[in-house]
Parts: structure tokens; sequence; C-alpha cells
């Protein structure tokens, strides 16, 4: 299990001078190291806003693809700029895929660019209209640092 306390001191929060995990300077950089070794911290870019960059709208595209077909589909996807992120579905749809675009006509092409890729048979996109709650993982960490303090006891 990753150390929750120095996931925890990565995430946004108060400054460290008010922050209840205290650790020392030089153990820092190991943990970090450690944690990113064995994948508990992913990639940084996730902080990084889209809209920085000049791209303010986000939406969701269901993808339907021929299923002898998806890692062609999936590899064709990770070469789509705009796209920032693809997951397999269960259900009706085979693959959610997140993107960005900086107006409604540069939507429009890559939902196009996305059809277009040779196994993908349907897709339907959503605007998203307003975020409401922030990607998190802050209450995860606490609640497994709970539990694995009450399982210690």
């Amino acid at each position: 299990m990753p150390d929750c306390c120095s996931l925890s001191a990565s995430t946004p929060g108060p400054p460290p001078s008010r922050s209840p995990i205290r650790q020392a300077s030089a153990a820092t950089p190991s943990r970090l190291a450690t944690l990113e070794r064995t994948d508990a911290l992913s990639s940084y870019e996730r902080r990084v806003s889209p809209a920085s960059l000049g791209y303010p709208l986000t939406a969701f595209i269901t993808v339907q693809v021929v299923q002898r077909r998806l890692d062609e589909v999936a590899g064709a996807l990770a070469a789509v700029d705009e796209v920032l992120q693809v997951s397999g579905l269960s259900g009706d749809s085979d693959l959610l895929v997140h993107v960005v675009a900086t107006d409604a006509e540069d939507l429009y092409r890559t939902a196009g660019r996305i059809l277009a890729i040779p196994g993908v048979e349907r897709t339907t996109t959503s605007l998203v209209m307003r975020q409401l709650v922030d990607y998190r993982i802050t209450p995860l960490l606490k609640k497994a640092a709970a539990d694995r303090h009450r399982s210690a006891n």
C-alpha cells in the first residue's frame, strides 16, 4: 500500500507551515521517488489546466468499436493531441474518450477525426457545461490512512 502521508503531502492543501503532515526534508525526495517507481504517483500532467493552454472546452466522446480492432483504435486515439484520456467501458459503449478543444469548430473537427479512425463504428459527443466536482484524491488518502490505522490497532 502506498505511503499515504507522503501522498497527502504532495496534494494541494494548506501551506506547509500549516500542514498537519510533517516530514524531514531529506526523506521527502526518497519517498517521492519510491512512490513514482511503484506507480502510486501518476504523471504531474493532471495539474496543468488545458484551458491555460488555450483549450477551454472539455467533452467526453463515447465510442463503439469493432472489437478485434480495439488495440488499433486505442493507438490511433493516442496519436490525437486533443485526447487527454481513454477508458475502456462495459455496457453499450466500448470507450470513453476525454477530449479538449479550442472552440466548437475544433471539437467538431476532433470528433470527426475520431469517427474516421478505422474500427470506430459510432461516436456520441457530450460537452462538459460545468465542472461540479474537481478531480480529487485527498478523501481517499484520508480514508486509506484511517483504515490502515484501524487495522494496525
